[in-house]
């Protein structure tokens, strides 16, 4: 199940590299961050069929009545300890819970532990984030194994045909940063710069979702606005560059450059042998979530946008980071470990650090995006229902 576009994509693409042996069913969570239905299509396009969206009570039904050996939770994080914990408590036979983040997790943070340590398998994509979480839950303790396998949309799904050249020049949007509305305002500038300079090439902005719809973080100053600001001020030509939506996958199918701040589909061009750009102006660090691309090779500016010089990766970095060889994933072997253990009745529930008082305030923030199902709503919380009905969870 998913609650987000970004988590859908990658529960969608990491059950299609399942065995042919496993039968599998993908849901996503009504809550406030839903997909639009175009935002479904491309997040599944080309790997499985749209899911449907069930309410907190209808994927409790689901699971009553599926019966699973495992339950991916594929949301964000106090979505994940909601449904783990209340909503898909109890369930007979138990299930392995399995949760991950769907792209960079470099540096590893306590958050992301916290809010699925009531999870048996926490699945990364690369050594380095293996060892950094691995270390953390020795740390703070809970948590279930930590397992390891290629980020699945780096060489999943059908190739896609060229029919025409590779001029495309992609920048993939970052919801988070950079956050400032005059540092994206030099981003524009810069792509569009590279448009008047080279006017063989496609200058694509690629979004995450159209300004009228949701996605996984809000997006403060959305890059279309600024940049119809920006053309109503005569600072850009008006269709100097493009927007577009759909998988990314097909946009790099068509691309002679890729650029970004921060974004798992860096990782999409690397695999489909596309020169790229990390821009750099804004700062290196954590809270750029731009940290991993240290000693890539692929840090750059915008004066190099504009004049459209783009990088290929360190190879020890890409060893180190996302693109180990596929025979090191162990994923899957530790979870049908797990699966046999449940059956044995050997495998106690993980131990989520959020079971507690000390939590209580976390939870009741969490259910106002997932509202319990009755049955499993404790007495003390179902006055504070009323809170959440503008969400209309249940439908």
């Amino acid at each position: 199940m998913a609650d987000s576009d970004s988590y859908l994509k990658w529960a969608a693409h990491l059950l299609e590299d399942l065995p042919s042996s496993c039968t599998a069913e993908l849901t996503v969570i009504r809550t406030p961050i839903t997909p639009s239905p175009a935002q479904i299509r491309a997040a599944v396009a080309g790997v499985a069929a749209d899911p449907p969206v069930l309410s907190a009570r209808g994927l409790r039904r689901a699971a009553e009545r599926l019966r699973p050996d495992v339950v991916l939770v594929a949301c964000t994080g106090p979505v994940v300890d909601i449904l783990v914990s209340e909503v898909l408590s109890g369930l007979a036979p138990r299930p392995v819970f399995v949760s991950g983040l769907p792209g960079i997790s470099i540096p590893a943070t306590e958050k992301a532990w916290l809010f699925r340590s009531g999870c048996d398998l926490f699945v990364l994509h690369s050594e380095r984030e293996v060892a950094e979480f691995s270390a953390l839950g020795r740390e703070l303790g809970g948590g279930g194994a930590v397992g390891l396998t290629r980020l699945p949309f780096l060489n999943g799904g059908e190739e896609i045909p060229v029919t025409g050249p590779r001029n495309r020049v992609v920048f993939a949007t970052q919801a988070k940063v950079p956050r400032r509305r005059e540092e994206r305002e030099r981003i524009l500038l810069s792509l569009a710069a590279l448009a008047e300079r080279r006017p063989d090439l496609d200058v694509v902005v690629k979004l995450r979702a159209l300004d009228t719809e949701r996605q996984t973080h809000n997006e403060r100053h959305h890059y279309q606005r600024l940049w119809r600001s920006l053309a109503d001020g005569g600072r850009v030509r008006p269709d100097a560059v493009r927007f577009a939506v759909g998988p990314m996958r097909e946009h790099l199918a068509h691309a002679a450059g890729f650029v970004t701040v921060s974004s798992t589909a860096a990782l999409e061009a690397i695999a489909q042998s596309v020169p790229l750009l990390v821009l750099s102006d804004f700062g290196v660090g954590a809270e750029m979530i731009n940290l991993v691309f240290e000693g890539s090779g692929l840090l750059g500016t915008l004066d190099d946008l504009s004049e459209g010089r783009f990088r290929t990766p360190e190879e020890a970095w890409c060893q180190a980071n996302y693109f180990h060889r596929r025979g090191e994933s162990d994923w899957m072997s530790q979870m049908v470990t797990l699966v046999a253990r449940v059956r044995a009745g050997r495998l106690a529930p993980a131990r989520s650090l959020l079971d507690g008082p000390q939590h209580t305030a976390a939870r009741r923030r969490a259910r106002l995006r997932v509202e319990v199902p009755p049955n499993v709503l404790r007495a003390g919380y179902r006055a504070k229902r009323r809170m959440t009905r503008y969400l209309r969870v249940f439908g």
